[in-house]
């Protein structure tokens, strides 16, 4: 939700914050440079030193010197900000319990290193041929999905994971025909969802920008006005379309305020 609305990753934000504050002690205290690279979480005074010349373009040890320009990064203040310049298309939905399997990635909201994003996974699973190999033991469809949808899809937070982290899956729904030998099989429970489609576009389209557009507006538009909130529970990047065409559907569980 962070990066949606502020359109940086919460990684970078926290580290632009800690350089803004040792840039502040660096010129207003004596405190030694690897005592201020500890206390804003630098293993070394090296590795603070590196980002420290990336950010403010000077050394710490020069940013003490009179006269230099660094630079300041705020805090954020958050404001909630209606647009409403452009319709949005959407659909309340209860859905029983069903089955999903897949292959999962415990992904980092914070951009710690040793862990897979699901961008990353998706690109690993399409390189190493585990993407042909899922939608070959996806099976059918079952009946309460639209029957002209994709064999795979996305789905995040449907179990608890470490702080700072979360869960996500290339995922197909379980049938009858489904070969689930090998996967991870998850039950999610009975749900009402608001559904979200995108307008139709073409595949070699800049799709992560048409991705996170339309996940920004679900939090920053629709669900401030609407007399719901955001549920606890999986929500899903339904996919769907041709081979030349697609259009994504995203699945937020809710409740009523």
């Amino acid at each position: 939700m962070f990066s949606f609305i502020t359109d940086t990753t919460l990684a970078e934000y926290i580290r632009r914050r800690r350089l803004t504050q040792a840039a502040l002690e660096l010129q207003n205290t004596n405190l030694r440079v690897i005592d201020i690279s500890t206390k804003y979480g630098y293993n070394s005074a090296t590795s603070f030193a590196r980002a420290f010349t990336t950010l403010h373009g000077l050394t710490p040890t020069e940013a003490r010197k009179p006269g230099v320009q660094l630079k300041a990064y705020p805090k954020i203040s958050f404001q909630i900000s209606i647009k409403g310049e452009k319709e949005m298309d959407y659909r309340i939905e209860t859905k029983e319990a069903f089955d999903i399997f897949g292959i999962e990635t415990i992904a980092s909201l914070t951009g710690e290193e040793g862990y897979l994003s699901p961008a990353e996974l998706w690109q690993k699973c399409h390189q190493n041929g585990e993407y042909e190999r899922l939608h070959e033991n996806s099976g059918d469809l079952p009946d309460f999905i639209t029957q002209n949808l994709c064999r795979i899809h996305g789905v995040e937070n449907y179990c608890k994971t470490e702080k700072n982290t979360f869960s996500y899956m290339l995922c197909s729904f379980v049938s009858e025909s489904s070969n689930t030998n090998g996967y991870k099989v998850v039950n999610i429970p009975a749900q009402t969802y608001a559904i979200f489609p995108s307008e139709k576009f073409k595949w070699d389209d800049d799709f992560y920008s048409i991705l996170s557009n339309l996940q920004k507006r679900f939090y920053t538009e629709w669900l401030p006005t609407a007399n719901y909130e955001r549920a606890e529970g999986a929500n899903f990047e339904i996919y769907g379309g041709t081979p030349e065409c697609g259009y994504i559907e995203l699945w937020y569980p809710i409740v009523k305020k």
